[in-house]
């Protein structure tokens, strides 16, 4: 009989990333995880055969089942973000493949930015690198829950305990410094498949899981249901009917927490206060919904609400702001300068916004910060200080991934430029210090 464990289990969804330097094993990791858990389909492991037999190759090279860009084949290394979905009997994953190189620093941060764990692989003949510290240094700042330390090509060192021990206890201690909560380190070697999916027979010195048995096994606690209710209106519902005549509903997806009819609530930022009426949910009336339902609510008073607004319960209502003090990591070609105006899009909300400083620019080698750049270029991680048109409920990032983070856009051609975190960084000794000063404002 199933127990009731694995009930639960089978019916979650982890979402993880993988992060590693360049020819770290990493796409061959990704593949053999697909192959061994049997996630891949016969055309397309022949496809990889035959390829790999063309290039002389005796064994298939598992690293082309994710390197789907011909510039990644071609060059043999991970340029894009490739989500790969799987599953086996015990849970369902959406994994972000992402890249290693120093420049695709914004790509990392893509991909790892929904990731309840992180894969950060090393090679156990280079130990822990530059690059290494720079994906642990991303992943703290993302407040990923879980990352998990990968040290391939064990198989090229011997297999020696020794040098695992040496790797994981450096990783550990960086790691742990920057606030990551949950470490975990897996000897591997994804060429021949040592503790990918199978235990190893080489390494009786581990005594751990194998990388998919920890994938499987590790508590997925999105915390969403456990944080304060934040519902932003993605559309209102006028249906205006002989049937409906006067319906008004407000649809969207619960972003956090749990709403209940008969709980007082309040409206931002606007500020007025009402009560749910009431709750439809595929196409039914409910008494209670939690995230990440998608729901329409009923309001007992007809108020004035539009896409971008965000209903909360009264009692922990976010307060609202128009000076945004923040982490971001530039993701766009052209550099972000203090004076740009921009576009700052939080949830369903999208408003006018002006960079009014660049306190400083992050230096993930050694979590040093360079005061005052002046701009961030692309991969640059900084702490900015932008103004807002209107007031926005933005929630501390450190308290809610969802409604803590926030893109700035280019107005002109609405290009993204900047993926941003509410609040302190990890790397934030304290506060910028700076008030915001309005004079020559024009909002």
């Amino acid at each position: 009989m199933t127990s009731t464990t694995e009930q639960l289990s089978a019916t979650t969804l982890l979402r993880f990333a993988t992060a590693g330097s360049v020819d770290d094993g990493k796409s061959t990791l990704v593949g053999r995880l697909l192959h061994d858990s049997k996630s891949v389909l016969e055309d397309q492991l022949e496809a990889v055969e035959r390829v790999s037999a063309d290039r002389g190759q005796n064994a298939p090279d598992l690293a082309l089942l994710t390197d789907g860009l011909r510039a990644e084949r071609e060059q043999g290394i991970t340029i894009d973000v490739a989500y790969r979905y799987f599953a086996t009997a015990r849970r369902r994953f959406i994994l972000a493949d992402t890249p290693g190189h120093v420049q695709y620093t914004r790509n990392m941060v893509t991909g790892a930015s929904t990731a309840e764990l992180a894969v950060v692989l090393v090679d156990a003949r280079n130990g822990v690198v530059e690059q290494t510290r720079r994906h642990a240094a991303v992943a703290a700042l993302l407040r990923v829950p879980h990352v998990v330390l990968a040290v391939n090509k064990m198989d090229l060192v011997g297999y020696e305990e020794a040098v695992f021990a040496r790797i994981a206890e450096e990783f550990t201690q960086y790691a742990s410094e920057l606030g990551v909560p949950e470490i975990t380190a897996i000897p591997i070697s994804a060429l021949a498949g040592d503790n990918v999916v199978e235990p190893s027979a080489t390494m009786d010195w581990y005594g751990g899981p194998t990388v998919l048995e920890h994938l499987e096994t590790v508590p997925v606690s999105h915390d969403l249901a456990t944080c304060p209710a934040r519902f932003p209106v993605q559309y209102v519902i006028r249906p205006q009917t002989a049937e409906h005549p006067d319906y008004r509903g407000y649809a969207g997806q619960i972003a956090s927490g749990v709403l209940r009819v008969g709980e007082p609530v309040t409206v931002l930022p606007s500020g007025r206060t009402s009560v749910i009426e009431g709750i439809d949910a595929l196409g039914k009336s409910v008494d209670i919904a939690w995230a990440p339902q998608s729901v329409t609510l009923r309001l007992e008073d007809d108020i004035d609400i539009s896409r971008g607004d965000l209903i909360a319960p009264t009692a922990s209502a976010p307060t609202t702001t128009q000076d945004v003090t923040a982490t971001v990591c530039h993701v766009a070609d052209q550099p972000l300068a203090v004076g740009a105006r921009v576009l700052l899009k939080h949830t369903t909300r999208t408003v006018k916004a002006i960079v009014k400083e660049i306190p400083s620019r992050l230096t993930l080698d050694d979590l040093s910060q360079h005061p005052h750049p002046g701009q961030l270029v692309a991969n640059d991680i900084g702490r900015v200080v932008v103004r807002t048109a209107e007031p926005l409920a933005l929630d501390a990032y450190a308290d809610s991934r969802r409604t803590g983070s926030f893109l700035l856009i280019d107005p002109a051609d609405g290009t993204t430029l900047a993926a941003g975190m509410a609040g302190e960084s990890f790397a934030s000794k304290a506060g910028t210090g700076a008030e915001a000063d309005d004079e020559g404002w024009d909002f």
